[in-house]
């Protein structure tokens, strides 16, 4: 179902201009405008140098801007490609004065276009979309092209922590892991059973899990 565009967008999008920004696409092939830098500058955006993690699929921004309450001393950068989502981040972070966290609208191709090399800590990617029909393997968000950039994006040592409901795309996700030689720190298939300190629940995941459903998670470094 197509989702609709909400009232004065490109006005909304503008007012969050300070916490904001809006890939420049002018260059509709992925890889060449993956390499037409316009690299952030951290110092700039947040005002320090503390530790940047990178959420990769933000939705509504409902974890990444817990984690930036949360977490004062580190710098969130969150992504999202569709703008008629985003705008509800954006605007829920500035109506609560949230700090140290910054939105990016940008598919995770051009990624290296924004995010300096080997300049991220750690990487989330909570539920994202599993895409289990064949013909969409390489947009799978943990598809080996995904990891490569990652990799590139992370800072030795650096992590991915993942988190998802769906079990083939998890068993999908540690092949992948494997087989870009990413080293699995912990895989848990029961989150609700298994639970970790410091654990954000999304929006996502409260509903799998009043549901009923099981919560997988692993956390790999480069």
């Amino acid at each position: 179902m197509r989702m609709h565009k909400k009232s004065h967008l490109e006005e909304r999008l503008a007012a969050c201009g300070d916490i904001l920004t809006v890939a420049d696409l002018k260059e509709k092939n992925m890889k060449l405008a993956s390499q037409q830098r316009e690299l952030l500058d951290y110092v700039k955006i947040f005002g320090n140098s503390n530790p940047v993690h990178l959420e990769v699929g933000c939705g509504k921004g409902g974890f990444v801007n817990k984690m930036a309450v949360l977490h004062p001393d580190v710098n969130f950068v969150a992504v999202e490609k569709i703008s008629n989502v985003m705008i509800e981040a954006c605007e829920s972070a500035m109506a609560e004065e949230i700090k140290g966290v910054h939105f990016l609208i940008c598919a995770a191709e051009v990624l290296p276009k924004y995010i300096p090399e080997h300049s991220v800590e750690r990487i989330y990617l909570n539920f994202s979309n599993p895409l289990p029909k064949q013909g969409y393997v390489k947009q799978r968000l943990t598809n080996p092209r995904f990891l490569k950039i990652y990799r590139y994006l992370l800072k030795p040592g650096g992590e991915i922590w993942q988190k998802t409901d769906d079990e083939a795309f998890f068993d999908y996700s540690l092949e992948s892991f494997k087989e870009e030689g990413l080293n699995i720190v912990s895989v848990c298939r029961d989150l609700a059973a298994h639970p970790f300190e410091g654990n954000v629940i999304t929006e996502h995941e409260r509903k799998f899990m009043d549901e009923g459903k099981k919560i997988f998670r692993a956390v790999v470094r480069v």
